[in-house]
């Protein structure tokens, strides 16, 4: 079974609408802006990156650099490219007939030399720190390799490379296995989603702020996640729960520690599981 592209779109506008809307300590949400950023920034960046990332006439990496180039020209900030990096072989892997995770590693390994280019010229527009500071693979230069070596390069300081390498192996893993955890306990609302974030932050050092404060800090943050995680699971209450989830939240936006790379893989998994449900 295939899926449609509006229905492809769909999903994936909802998955960065479910993540934004749930309270995920030190990133930014509905419940409190961050770092600059709105929360009205990232649902505007789903809304124009959703039509680039859904089209079946275009290649991967053209989908990766025209949707870096919509959100550009809508908020002129990086807003998603973890988002979309992570996102556009997950819909392109929906497109194809047959089994989905054997799907997403064939679209990996078909990624060429024009995919390359492309997403080098669409991480460089959006000037992130990480892969293109890499001396091996400078996205400012002409790539001299396909993109699934230069993200096995960055793989082990950068968890969205990771995922290009081992197809999406804590998505699939970590991710999902938390998702599927917590609705499986009855959770509803955003508590599944918040589960999920907090699964990533606790399950290993959040690469953004690995590069943005460095590994020791990252590796704090995820011990801090962890304690919320058992905070959270003694706590029955929503209102005491809530104020454990702004408790953080404060704290971390205070040290302006903004752990992206775990809602980025968060929105990867919402993706995962609304696209599954679909195919099933």
């Amino acid at each position: 079974m295939t899926l449609s592209q509006d229905i492809i779109r769909g999903a994936y506008e909802k998955a960065c609408r479910l993540e934004i809307e749930a309270l995920k300590p030190g990133n930014v949400h509905v419940f409190a802006d961050g770092h600059r950023m709105t929360a009205e920034q990232f649902l505007t960046s789903a809304r124009v990156s959703a039509m680039p990332l859904s089209n079946p006439g275009l290649a991967i990496g053209r989908r990766i650099l025209e949707a870096v180039q919509a959100t550009r020209s809508a908020v002129g900030t990086n807003t998603n490219l973890g988002i979309v990096l992570l996102c556009a072989p997950l819909m392109r892997a929906a497109e194809l007939p047959g089994e989905y995770r054997h799907n997403l590693g064939a679209v990996l390994e078909r990624m060429d030399m024009t995919d390359t280019k492309a997403v080098f010229e669409a991480i460089a527009l959006a000037s992130p720190g990480g892969l293109g500071s890499a001396p091996a693979h400078d996205v400012r230069e002409e790539p001299k390799a396909l993109i699934l070596e230069a993200m096995a390069a960055a793989a082990d300081r950068d968890s969205i490379a990771r995922q290009y390498v081992t197809r999406f192996a804590d998505v699939f893993g970590i991710g999902l296995g938390a998702l599927d955890q917590a609705l499986r306990r009855g959770e509803t609302g955003m508590w599944p989603v918040v589960h999920t974030y907090l699964a990533f932050l606790a399950g290993f050092p959040d690469s953004h702020v690995a590069r943005k404060h460095g590994l020791e800090v990252a590796r704090a943050i995820t011990a801090e996640a962890d304690v919320l995680r058992s905070q959270l699971a003694q706590e029955a209450g929503e209102t005491e729960r809530m104020g454990l989830l702004a408790r953080l939240d404060r704290d971390l936006k205070s040290r302006q520690i903004n752990p992206g790379t775990s809602a980025d893989l968060t929105v990867a998994c919402l993706l995962v599981h609304l696209l599954r449900s679909q195919l099933a």
